[in-house]
Parts: C-alpha cells; sequence; structure tokens
C-alpha cells in the first residue's frame, strides 16, 4: 500500500518537474557551473515551482485554505487590488472563490497567466500559472514602489 501511495504522488513529481523545466521555470538553461550556486539555484527554483504546485492544486477551491499558505499580507493586498480589473462584466467571469482563501488568489493568477476564466474553457496548468505567477511578481514591485 505504501508503494501504492507513492505511485499516486508521480504525477505531482511530474508536475513538479515540467514546472522546473524549459516551459516553466527553465532552470535547465542556467549557466551557473558551481555546486553551491546550482544548489543555491535550485533551491530558489523549488520554492518558486511549489508555489506554482500549491495554485493550481488550489485552483478549484474544494480544500478551503488561506491564501496566506504562499503570500505575505502586502502581496494579497496587492491582489485584492488587482481583481477588479481581472474580473469581467458577467457573473460567469467573476471570481467564484472566497475572498483571500488560496483558491481565489489561483483565479488572479491564472488570470493573469492568460486564462480567460471560463469554467468551459480547460482548467489552468503550472505553465499558466507561472506565467501569471511571473506577471503578478512584476506588478507586486510596482504596487510596492507607489505604497512607498
Amino acid at each position: 500500500m505504501r508503494i501504492v501511495g507513492w505511485y499516486q504522488a508521480r504525477w505531482q513529481v511530474e508536475q513538479l518537474f515540467r514546472t522546473l523545466k524549459r516551459q516553466g521555470l527553465d532552470i535547465e538553461s542556467s549557466q551557473v557551473e558551481t555546486a553551491g550556486g546550482l544548489m543555491k539555484l535550485s533551491l530558489a527554483a523549488l520554492h518558486s515551482a511549489a508555489i506554482v504546485l500549491q495554485l493550481v492544486q488550489a485552483r478549484d477551491g474544494t480544500v478551503p485554505r488561506p491564501a496566506t499558505d504562499a503570500f505575505t499580507a502586502d502581496e494579497i493586498a496587492a491582489l485584492d487590488a488587482l481583481q477588479p480589473d481581472l474580473e469581467g462584466r458577467t457573473e460567469k467571469q467573476r471570481n467564484p472563490h472566497p475572498r483571500h482563501s488560496l483558491a481565489w488568489a489561483s483565479w488572479i493568477i491564472a488570470r493573469l497567466g492568460g486564462w480567460k476564466g471560463y469554467a468551459s474553457k480547460k482548467p489552468p496548468g503550472p505553465i499558466t500559472m507561472h506565467h501569471g505567477l511571473q506577471w503578478f511578481r512584476s506588478l507586486y514591485q510596482g504596487f510596492q514602489i507607489a505604497r512607498n
């Protein structure tokens, strides 16, 4: 049973590696050559990939987790500020998740990553979440500058 449990986790491991590779963080193209540098790069990349996977797992809202699992209070304030511009005019284009839940944040990040927001479309995956997180990080820097 333990081996079956390990095998069930295989898909998550595959998604983690996919996020780390070419379409995601592109860690393979790194020009870091020292062992210490590669360790630091790998740890930073794993941290980012873990956040991406948290967002993918939270996207449907079936597991109630707070946005603080992946974002700071200031980042959540920035997500709050971004949400109105990402929602459409119809109810189907509005964020359906409880405010400040991880699913709520996942919806916003997915929209930033290019997902259209319709339930009829394919749900956002790790690459969409990665792109959305990149956009969010850039916007967040501007948000911090504006606040200071």
